[in-house]
């Protein structure tokens, strides 16, 4: 008789490196008393990552670049599994210790109203400043322990933003979805977003939504400043099309609150125990990143305001995401 899988891992590939290797691996060596099968999705990749799977003995598929989507890719990945849980990481999201998966489910399990869960991330050693500060800041937000969110003020819920944006949050980077949900409220298939697009469906429809820093990732980056206006201008394009959140309404505005923002910035290197040289350094490029930002924030933010015509051009030249689909 087969065996019963209790967990489908899906992990979308394209040119994962020597970093899919090594994430892999991870996934292959954890402890737990759960089944599990592992799937990769592969759109493309033209460096070694198809013999990187094949040596580790992975489920493998693969579609044209031109298919992928990030909705549907993870559709397609979680529609060739048959756990009672679907896990979602990123070719670049290293499990950090080796009850990642254990952890994960035990806290699935507490709560049958719980829809999905999305772990901590931890920055990787060599993370720039401004991301490390970024990631720790905002998972710290959410607790030390495992918790279950809820709308549990309709009329807040309604007026604050703040609060729709919290209980909205989810990241499939390190997510993991119980299956009797996700079939029936499968991802959308959207360009971006489409994990926090899910996650304030199932909110407003009453289900559970689990945050588990007790199953964590590493996972960071390291772009350059062109790569980070383009995936600033992806990133608000899609906070936009969630909760039509806009990094500044008015153009007026916008100087004014990017130049708060890199004071603030500022004050955090000139804490930190590092040489003076390295604050210089620091600094001019804590000033330059919340440039690209809020310029390119601005500009994703007010997409919807374009024609087609102009979305097309501009999508072209501001896009992280259709570069990175296109290579």
């Amino acid at each position: 008789m087969t065996e019963k899988i209790d967990v489908s891992i899906i992990i979308p590939v394209k040119n994962g490196g020597e970093l899919l290797e090594r994430v892999l691996k991870s996934v292959k060596g954890q402890k737990t008393k759960y089944n599990y099968e592992i799937i990769c999705i592969d759109s493309g990749s033209k460096d070694n990552s198809i013999n990187i799977i094949k040596n580790n003995n992975i489920k493998l598929f693969q579609i044209k670049p031109e298919e992928f989507g990030h909705g549907k890719t993870r559709n397609f990945g979680a529609s060739k599994g048959s756990g009672e849980f679907i896990i979602f990481i990123t070719q670049d999201a290293l499990p950090a210790t080796d009850l990642w998966l254990e952890n994960f489910i035990n806290a699935m399990k507490t709560d049958e109203g719980i829809a999905g869960g999305f772990g901590i991330h931890y920055p990787y050693p060599d993370c720039n400043i401004i991301d490390k500060k970024d990631i720790e800041n905002h998972f710290k937000d959410f607790g030390d322990s495992n918790m279950t969110f809820q709308v549990t003020d309709n009329e807040k819920y309604i007026k604050e933003e703040k609060y729709r944006h919290f209980l909205a949050f989810f990241s499939d980077n390190n997510a993991c979805l119980r299956r009797s949900v996700w079939e029936k409220y499968p991802y959308d298939d959207v360009k971006f977003a489409e994990d926090q697009i899910w996650a304030r469906k199932i909110i407003e429809l009453r289900y559970k939504k689990l945050y588990c820093p007790s199953a964590p990732v590493y996972h960071s980056h390291n772009y350059n400043l062109k790569e980070y206006f383009k995936r600033y201008y992806d990133e608000y394009k899609g906070i936009y099309e969630i909760h039509k959140y806009i990094i500044c309404k008015r153009l007026l505005f916008l100087f004014p609150a990017m130049i708060k923002h890199i004071i603030n910035d500022i004050r955090y290197v000139i804490k930190l125990p590092t040489k003076i040289f390295e604050k210089i350094n620091n600094i001019w490029y804590v000033s330059c990143r919340e440039f690209c930002r809020y310029i390119g924030g601005y500009i994703g933010g007010n997409y919807h305001r374009f024609s087609k015509k102009k979305k097309i051009k501009m999508d072209k030249l501001f896009s992280l995401q259709r570069e990175q689909i296109e290579y």
